[in-house]
């Protein structure tokens, strides 16, 4: 009986992007379904009732949701390629930057580029120069997080590395400077200019429409 794999994404998600790139470095056949998020489909609310939001991996029948989880759902069922470090110290701190780019580092991003007032602005400026350089320090000679190879930070990161751009470019504001974050911004280039990113990344002028449309100008012009 031949394996299932299902994603259910949206175009413009890093969350979902994730997904595919892990699915891709690992070699996994899956098919892919487009949900529009403002009018949400049975399939979605009935593979994800709790949180109700993309993305959602359905292997074999069975649902597995938020993006972290499901990367290492991936790494724990297909071999081949590791994501995560072997080592648990490793991939306990591999966790950890992942947290803290999701939970810290990509909303006060957001704020930065679309703060409700100037105040807003200028305090999520200062988080996210804090954290990225956290991830700067960390990242030190590395070509990638992960070492050599792209790996679980790397992935979780692409809201950085590609993302963090286009909100950059749509909003007006400067986050990521590279006379700030050099590291970063080679980091940044050399992730996206793989073969297996560019695959599942948005066109980056779809994306800048899509960012202006919905949220307007942003604070910093």
């Amino acid at each position: 009986m031949a394996e299932e794999v299902l994603l259910i994404g949206t175009w413009g998600s890093p969350f979902s992007g994730r997904i595919e790139v892990a699915l891709k470095l690992k070699g996994v056949q899956y098919k892919y379904v487009e949900e529009d998020m403002a009018n949400k489909s049975p399939v979605l609310l009935q593979y994800n009732p709790v949180h109700k939001k993309i993305p959602v991996l359905v292997h074999n029948g069975k649902p597995i949701a938020e993006s972290q989880v499901i990367l290492e759902y991936i790494d724990e069922t297909w071999q081949d390629y590791p994501i995560l470090p072997k080592d648990p110290h490793e991939r306990a701190i591999a966790r950890f930057w992942a947290k803290l780019i999701d939970e810290k580092c990509y909303p006060a991003s957001f704020r930065a580029c679309w703060g409700a007032d100037q105040k807003e602005h200028e305090k999520a400026v200062e988080e996210v120069n804090e954290q990225l350089q956290f991830l700067e320090d960390e990242l030190n000679e590395k070509r990638f997080f992960g070492g050599e190879e792209i790996g679980f930070v790397d992935i979780v990161g692409n809201v950085i590395a590609f993302w963090l751009g286009g909100l950059e470019e749509a909003s007006g504001a400067v986050v990521m400077a590279r006379e700030k974050f050099p590291k970063l911004c080679n980091w940044a280039n050399e992730f996206v200019r793989q073969s297996v990113i560019k695959e599942s990344l948005p066109a980056r002028d779809k994306l800048i429409a899509y960012f202006r449309n919905r949220f307007g100008a942003g604070t910093s012009k």
